[in-house]
Parts: C-alpha cells; structure tokens; sequence
C-alpha cells in the first residue's frame, strides 16, 4: 500500500482546518494503480458517525455546505399521513422525499383509490392503508410513531385524541382547531397519553423567518418599532371547505391570517397586550356567507412594537412581512408562501440609504418542520411549536373576532406558561 510522502503532514493540517482530526478519522482508497495517490482534501473522512470532508475553496470563497446526514432509512420515524388532501399529496408526501428523519409508513383516507395510487407511488404497503373508521388501527403497526392530520380544521380535535388514544405523537396542521376550548382538549388529550403534540407552523422552521428572527433579537438594526404583515389570495368560486363554517371555523382570519398572526409574536418574542380589529365580507357574494372575506387587525406589544395585519380572500396574491428598526427596514416577499422567499435590507451605507438583498438558501419549509419533530420524539423533547403555541393562537383569534364584532378594543389573554419549546436545532 502507498505511504504518505511529505504531503502527509499538510494532508493533516488541511483536515484539521476543515474540522477533522486522527482521533476521528477514518481515511480510505489508495488511488488507483499508477496514479497519484488522493490527497485527504478529496477522500475527506469519517468523523462521529458521519462522512466529513476539508474545505477545498480559496478564502475569497464562502466554506461548502457540510455532506448531507440523513437517519439511515430503518431509523427515520414513521408517520400515518391523515387526509389525502391538496397539502399531503402536493406538499407534505413530496416534501417527505427531502426529509432527513422521517418517512411516510401508512395512510388513513376516505377515497380507496386515491389512497392506493399514493401509497405505490411513495412505497406505502397497501396494508397500511386504511379508512378513518379503522384509524385505530394503526395501533398495531410498530412503523408507525406518529401522525401527520391534514384534515379540515373542525376535525382536528377528533382526530388528534384518537391519535393519543393509541399512543401515537401527532403533528397537526394549522389552525390547531376551531375554538380554544378544543385547543385546549387536544393538549389535555396529549398529555394523558404521554405523547408529543406539535402545530405545523412551518414558517417557524423557514430560514428567511429564522433569520428576521435573529436580527430582532440581535439589535443590529437597533429596536424594532413596527411590524407590517399581509397575506391575502384570490379563492376563486369554486365550492370548496374553506367556505363552510362548520369545517373551517371561519374564513381568511384562521386560515391565512393567522400567519400574520403568528408571525408578529414570534418576530417579537413577546405576546400581544390588546387587539383593534375590523372584518368585511362584499354583499350579494355566495361564498361570504357563512365565513369572512377580509380581517384587519392591529396588536400591541409590552415593548411598544406596533403590527399592522391584514388578510382576505378576494384580493391579488401578496404575502408580505416589513419590519421597521430604529436604523433600517427589513422587507421579506412570500414570507408566508411555500417558496420564494426573499430578504431585503434597507438602512445607511455611508452618506446615502441602500437597500440590498440578503441571499438566503431555500429550503423545503415542510421537511424542516417534520424533521424538527421527528428529532424531538428521538431526543425526547419538548417540540418548538408545541400544543401551547397553537393554543394561544387560537385564544387570539377568538379576541379578534370579538373586537370586529364589538367595534372595539379588546384586552388579550396571557398565556398560562411558554408557549414554545427549545429553538430548532441549528436554525437558531
């Protein structure tokens, strides 16, 4: 076998430097006959269980990523996908694909065919198909840890306590329900069962968001004073579930509102103190007739931050979030979208205001959060959008409606404990 030359020594310093030392490393492949031998640059290592290799760029360069670490496929924890909808086939099951932690193992729908063409596609064992009745079945199927809901909201609480009823962890879409009182159930429900319970605030685990969120905290921009936030979408006429009351528990507020929502107490860390809030629905228009079309609200928060929000469902695509520093601006488009997210700062270069953008990796917002909570349940730990977080929300919004309702402001509930566990671990 080749030994090293004199290029061992800064062999090894080039590891060290790239993070890899002798006591952790493994090198392998001794080049093929009549070659140079690989340089450690190139063979990288192994290092605690995972394959490493030197940063090969010059400094004018930013380091590469680290290699990609997936959970070896037999570990990654299992989930039940409940509800064969637009989010599980278009965003959850894909995402799943990019996932590092998790696999989907088994379906629960009420279309037979539907669920039979999706699990063939993503290797699901038609076996492990089953309809909402004989949900409980997934008792029985050790593969099965936990479950994603992605049914209508009014139907989250039902669910949800089936789910810890067979010891099942659940991860259940936002809004948490439709009411705080089932809010309230479902994380009682949970805790009897000694299961975990997380709300798919997906925007929490989004790196743009992430990174508003560290400005904030870090004062660069000196004290955040006020916080804009929209998301408003063109829904069309066609019937659909959004519309009724009974599924949806109302209209643009719970659904995409409460993104907004969400967002202004999360940017801040802080909880709102009271809420002004106004709701519309046009006259003469079907689809307004049991829910609202529109809801502006405005928050205040023990630091004095203000938030301006806004939400409809009859209006031009915009889901926009600005937050306003003592010493600049930071201006995110499609903070609340799937993709395309983008990060702009404004603020003084010298004599002169500039605004450039802050070029921030995409990355898939729902196989972050499901990976997050496959974490938790590994580590056993506490998820950072638990049952709490989803709660509170809901409580907010109830005040909302009250304040549209009453013409007035409305003093807001305190949480009765954090609402949040443990930052994601490397997001923050």
């Amino acid at each position: 076998m080749p030994q090293d030359s004199d290029g061992g020594a800064s062999r090894r310093g080039l590891l060290r430097a790239g993070g890899l030392t002798a006591a952790g490393l493994a090198l392998g492949g001794a080049g093929a006959p009549g070659y140079p031998p690989p340089t450690g640059t190139d063979l990288g290592g192994v290092s605690e269980g995972r394959v490493l290799f030197p940063n090969w760029r010059g400094e004018a360069e930013p380091p590469p990523a680290a290699a990609p670490n997936p959970v070896p496929p037999g570990e990654r924890i299992g989930y039940a996908i409940i509800g064969l909808g637009r989010i599980s086939v278009e965003e959850m099951l894909p995402a799943l694909g990019e996932a590092k932690g998790s696999r989907a193992v088994a379906l629960v729908s009420g279309s037979p065919e539907k669920a039979r063409v999706v699990a063939r596609r993503y290797g699901i064992p038609q076996e492990a198909i089953h309809s909402y009745e004989e949900m409980e079945r997934l008792r029985d199927n050790p593969a099965v840890q936990a479950v994603y809901i992605a049914l209508p909201n009014a139907q989250h609480r039902e669910y949800t306590e089936r789910a810890a009823a067979i010891g099942k962890h659940v991860l259940c879409e936002k809004p948490m329900a439709t009411t705080p009182e089932d809010a309230a159930a479902m994380v009682a429900a949970c805790e009897r069962a000694r299961v975990k319970l997380m709300i798919a605030y997906r925007c929490q685990y989004e790196p743009n968001n992430r990174e508003a969120i560290r400005m904030v905290r870090s004062g660069e921009l000196g004290k955040l004073r006020f916080i804009e936030a929209t998301n408003v979408q063109s829904s069309g006429t066609a019937p659909q579930w959004r519309f009724s009351k009974a599924l949806a528990g109302g209209g643009a507020l719970p659904d995409i509102g409460l993104y907004c929502l969400n967002a202004t107490r999360y940017i801040t860390g802080e909880e709102p103190v009271d809420v002004f809030a106004r709701q519309y629905s046009p006259p003469g228009d079907a689809r307004w007739k049991e829910i609202e079309e529109s809801v502006a609200f405005t928050l205040r928060f023990p630091s004095g931050v203000m938030a301006n929000c806004l939400c409809g469902y009859d209006a031009f695509n915009d889901k926009t979030m600005r937050l306003h520093f003592e010493r600049g601006t930071i201006e995110m488009p499609n903070a609340f979208a799937y993709t395309g997210q983008q990060f702009y700062i404004a603020r003084r270069e010298g004599d002169v205001a500039g605004r450039l953008q802050k070029r921030i990796e995409e990355k898939n917002q729902f196989a972050l959060e499901i990976d997050h909570f496959s974490d938790c349940i590994r580590a056993d730990r506490r998820p950072h959008t638990p049952g709490e977080e989803g709660a509170q929300d809901q409580a907010l919004m109830a005040a909302i409606y009250r304040s549209a309702a009453e013409g007035r402001p409305v003093e807001l509930p305190r949480p009765p404990g954090p609402t949040r566990g443990p930052e994601p671990a490397g997001q923050g």
